[in-house]
């Protein structure tokens, strides 16, 4: 992931934009990689700002797993959704609180496209091709029509687009 352009403009926006929520949501493989590093990331002597500031709202943030296979339990402010997606995370998106934001995970996102389960998309376009990877609408049924919210080039080129499902 050597090709993902990032910067303190853009740590300064993705942080702002995070604090407004305080679900997130992840894949297990990408659950693993947050678990294995924002607990204590604050904690390092050479933490940044973005650091700090993410593993402090990690700490806070109730996270939702998506995973068939993970085997953990009694995680502290962890939920893990094992199956019946839709009407789990219907319960979810019932009860108070901000929106749900996933990040990465790419076998949870096309599950929960092909369900109609996501309501915006917060994407972040790279100044690259790449030419091979994980494509991100993957196994849609039907088209998807977008509004376009709001859109932002940083300074090092990346574009941030944010559109609702219309």
């Amino acid at each position: 992931m050597n090709w993902i352009k990032v910067d303190e403009e853009i740590f300064d926006h993705v942080g702002k934009r995070i604090s407004e929520t305080n679900t997130a949501m992840y894949g297990r493989k990408t659950y693993d990689m947050m678990e294995g590093y924002w607990p204590t990331a604050a904690d390092q002597p050479n933490a940044s700002k973005h650091d700090i500031e993410h593993s402090q709202w990690y700490s806070k943030a109730h996270k939702i797993v998506l995973s068939k296979t993970f085997k953990e339990t009694g995680l502290a402010n962890t939920t893990i959704i094992r199956d019946n997606l839709l009407d789990r995370i219907n319960e979810i998106k019932q009860q108070p609180g901000s929106e749900i934001a996933l990040f990465g995970s790419p076998t949870a996102t096309h599950s929960l496209m092909q369900l109609g389960m996501i309501d915006g998309y917060w994407l972040f376009v790279n100044p690259i091709i790449l030419g091979q990877g994980i494509p991100l609408f993957t196994g849609i049924k039907d088209q998807v029509k977008l509004k376009l919210l709001t859109s932002r080039q940083f300074t090092c080129g990346v574009t941030e687009l944010n559109y609702i499902v219309d």
